[in-house]
Formats: C-alpha cells, sequence, structure tokens
C-alpha cells in the first residue's frame, strides 16, 4: 500500500467517524442540526479522499470525469432545491424518495460491477466465466434488497402524496405472488452461489425484487407509512453497505451498516409504539382511509360544538395547557400559528408543553422536526410516556389534527387500533379539538373522544383556527 492510498484510508477513517458522532448527536433534538453538519461533513472528506485517490490513479478517464462532475451537478442541485423548497408536510415524501435513489443507486453499484466481471462485452453468448462466491452472494444482496428498497419507496412515497389510495390495495392472488418471488429470488441466488454466471438469471432476480417491493407496499395501509419509510431506510442502508462489500469500499461499508443498524432500531421502535410487530404491518396495514361520519360516535355520544370565544376563555384562564399536534397540523402549516399561541398563553403564565406521540405525522420524528422549524423550545416537546401522567393535571388539552393517537378505543379489544398506546387525552379536565370535519383517521374508525363530555370540536382549518384563538385570547 502506498502513501497516497494510506493516506486516503486515514481520511475515510475520519469521515467514518464523523458519520458515528453525527448520528450519537441527531439523538437529541438540541445537537441534530449540528449531528447533521457533521455527518455531511464526514461524506465530503470521503468523496473528497476518492476523488484524490482516482486522480492520481488515473483510473478514470476524461469522459468519466465528466459523467462524474455533471452527476454530482444535477444531483447536488436537485438536493439543495429540494431542501430549500419542500414542504414540512412533503417530507415523508422527499424521505421516500430519496431511500429509493439510495436503494436503486447501491442496485446499479452491484449490478455494473457484475457485468464488468463476467466480461459481459466480451460474452455475447453469456458464456461462463468466474466470479468470485463472496461477490456473487454481495452482489446478489445487494440487488435484491435494493431493488424491494426501490420501488417500495416509490410506492409508499405515491401513498403519502395522494398518488396512490392509502387504504391497502390487495393484490389478486397476492401470497401466491409473493411465494413466487421469493422462490425466483433464492433459487436464482443458489445458482449463482454454485459458481455460474449468468446474466438472464441475474437480470430475473432484478425482476422479481422490484416487483415484490410492489407488492410489498400496496397491501400496507396509511397508518403503517411511518414504519414502512423506517424500514425502507433500514434497507437502503443495508443495501449501501453490500454495495461496500462489492466494491470494496470501506466507507460504504461502515456508513451502510450505520443507516441500516439506525434505521433498524427505530423501525422496532416504532412497532413497539404501536404495540404490533414488523411482521404484523408488513403482512398489511389498519385499513381505511379518511371518510366521514355521522355526528353521532361510536358510542352513540353527540358531538358537542365549542365556539372560538369560549374555547379561548378556557385557554387564557388555565394553569396547564398541553397541545397535541398531528398531522393537520402538519397539512395546514399551523406550527407558526401553535407556537404563536403558545407564547401568549405563556406570557399570562399559562404553562404550555406539547405532547408528541412516536407515530404522530408521516414519520418518524415528523412532529418534532415541524415544530422544531418553528422555534418551539426543545424541552416543551414531550414525549408520550413522560407527558402521559401529565394530562390529569392539564387544565386543557388542545389537539389539532391528531386522530388515531388519541383514540381511546384503543384501550379495548376488538378495535383496530386495540393495543396501540395512545396519548390520554381524554384524562384532561378540558379538551378541545381542532379539526376541519369529522373524517375519520387512517385506521378508518370513529374517534371515541370527540364524543367524550369533555370534548368540544372547533370545526376550522387548523392554521386559521390557531390564529383566531390567539386573536381572541389577546382581546381579553
Amino acid at each position: 500500500m502506498d502513501t497516497l492510498e494510506a493516506l486516503v484510508r486515514l481520511v475515510w477513517l475520519a469521515g467514518a467517524a464523523a458519520f458515528v458522532l453525527g448520528l450519537m448527536r441527531m439523538n437529541s433534538p438540541a445537537t441534530a442540526r449540528s449531528g447533521n453538519q457533521l455527518s455531511a461533513a464526514g461524506m465530503a472528506l470521503a468523496v473528497g479522499g476518492t476523488a484524490v485517490l482516482l486522480f492520481v490513479n488515473g483510473s478514470v478517464g476524461s469522459t468519466g470525469w465528466i459523467i462524474i462532475l455533471v452527476g454530482i451537478l444535477i444531483g447536488g442541485g436537485l438536493g439543495l432545491y429540494t431542501a430549500r423548497t419542500v414542504k414540512m408536510t412533503a417530507m415523508p415524501q422527499l424521505v421516500s424518495l430519496f431511500n429509493a435513489v439510495g436503494g436503486g443507486a447501491a442496485a446499479l453499484i452491484a449490478i455494473d460491477d457484475y457485468l464488468r466481471l463476467a466480461n459481459f462485452a466480451g460474452n455475447p453468448t453469456f458464456a461462463p466465466v468466474s466470479v468470485p462466491l463472496e461477490t456473487s452472494i454481495a452482489t446478489v444482496l445487494d440487488v435484491v434488497i435494493g431493488c424491494i428498497t426501490f420501488t417500495g419507496s416509490l410506492i409508499a412515497s405515491g401513498k403519502l402524496q395522494g398518488l396512490i389510495p392509502g387504504k391497502p390495495i390487495l393484490i389478486p392472488g397476492g401470497r401466491l405472488v409473493t411465494v413466487a418471488l421469493a422462490a425466483i429470488v433464492v433459487v436464482g441466488a443458489l445458482y449463482l452461489f454454485a459458481g455460474n454466471v449468468s446474466i438472464p438469471v441475474l437480470f430475473l432476480i432484478i425482476a422479481a425484487g422490484l416487483i415484490f417491493g410492489i407488492t410489498m407496499v400496496l397491501p400496507i395501509g396509511g397508518a403503517d407509512m411511518p414504519v414502512v419509510i423506517s424500514l425502507l431506510n433500514s434497507f437502503t442502508g443495508t443495501a449501501v453497505a453490500m454495495a461496500g462489500f462489492v466494491l470494496g469500499n470501506t466507507v460504504l461499508i461502515i456508513a451502510g451498516a450505520l443507516v441500516g443498524a439506525s434505521g433498524a432500531i427505530l423501525t422496532k421502535l416504532m412497532a413497539d409504539a404501536m404495540n404490533r410487530s414488523v411482521i404484523n404491518i408488513m403482512i398489511g396495514g389498519f385499513g381505511g382511509g379518511e371518510g366521514t361520519v355521522t355526528a353521532v360516535g361510536a358510542e352513540g355520544g353527540t358531538v358537542r360544538s365549542v365556539g372560538i370565544d369560549d374555547a379561548a376563555i378556557q385557554l387564557a384562564y388555565a394553569q396547564n395547557v398541553i397541545i397535541v399536534p398531528g398531522y393537520g397540523l402538519a397539512v395546514a402549516q399551523a406550527q407558526h400559528a401553535a407556537r404563536e399561541l403558545a407564547d401568549l398563553l405563556e406570557s399570562r403564565g399559562v404553562n404550555v408543553s406539547y405532547a408528541i406521540h412516536p407515530v404522530a405525522g408521516r414519520m418518524p420524528g415528523h412532529m418534532n422536526v415541524l415544530l422544531a422549524e418553528a422555534n418551539v423550545p426543545y424541552p416543551q416537546l414531550r414525549e408520550m410516556d413522560d407527558i402521559n401522567p401529565e394530562f390529569e393535571r392539564a387544565d386543557v388539552a388542545l389537539v389539532v389534527g391528531a386522530n388515531d393517537v388519541t383514540n381511546p378505543a384503543a384501550r379495548k379489544p376488538g378495535s383496530p387500533v386495540s393495543g396501540m398506546p395512545i396519548l390520554d387525552v381524554d384524562h384532561a379536565k378540558s379538551i378541545i379539538v381542532i379539526k376541519r370535519s369529522m373524517g375519520r383517521g387512517y385506521a378508518g374508525i370513529d374517534n371515541e373522544l370527540y364524543v367524550n363530555p369533555k370534548t368540544g370540536m372547533l370545526f376550522a382549518d387548523a392554521k386559521q383556527g390557531l390564529a383566531d384563538l390567539t386573536a381572541a385570547v389577546k382581546a381579553l
């Protein structure tokens, strides 16, 4: 190993260390931004070190450098544009697209390397050549995981964007199709592992992986999308790690392993937050989509409406108020309005905090990121297990667009959300729910909280409703 290669490996090691430290700092909202920046710096080191090594060794021609630079400019430009223009409500869709791009890119790396090793250009008749077993194993795993991630993430993004119905879409003979696809992958993999080299078999495995990604995500309901996104993110990291083994690149292996492991841990935590196993989620989601119901709830109760002035009086003269944000707050871009109302209440001596359910929104940490964008103080963001005991001492629980995560039906058997841990909003002394209509959440069932005698429904767009409440509190 010459001096340059040794230095580049040290740079890769520094980049990998930056990934680890950055991931550790992302564990807290207060340090997440600097953790992201540190990880980005590590990636810059890794890319820069690789570019220097390739340039000095002369292993990339002028055409190759043009392609690399054009790719960096296009990819970097699109990344910068989307980062600056994407709405927070569309962040889950964007993350799904990033998962798709990462998984697809990793699969392409493995495919290209396999074709090169198989000397495809010199073997138009697919004549057998030698491909090392370790390369075949890494290639097949990379291709399968990457292809599943690519199409699965596209389907997930389409569901979140509304291009595909959010409710489970059952495929006729879906189980048989899944078994057949798995059999194709296993038989094809064993054929390649046995020392055979076959481009048609490789492409058959690719096709099976792409179709499997579609059949895996389509039957999953929208309520489970946060877990699906996290799982696909783990798949992306695993595919990248496999690409690292294919190329013999240490930094790719480390980066991919970190993403894969952290994504797997997050997936488990998200599934636990819903009191469901990952396998159960992958078999099928809650089902249902947005719908409308009458003013009579699940237990025959009656919905009670509340006016702006009455709600403002309750908030202004309370001692403890807990705000419960949900996807409706994200859709209305109402995070700044919520912060303004909270600041006003605090100026009147009211203690305000935010109750964050692990699966509120459409991706892990969605509500945390949304409220952080509005500069909500980190100490006010309270996780479910931490805030639930506080509801009994809360004078008012203000629910903004949250549905399934506040439904008391989860405590009863026989409901689609049975067993799912919820925010104990119904334990508050008074409850105000800001919602545009009596539409159901992704679980497709009525929310028993809405017919609770303590609940007043404030029918309004979240942003406008919060603004009206702020104005009414100021007028008191």
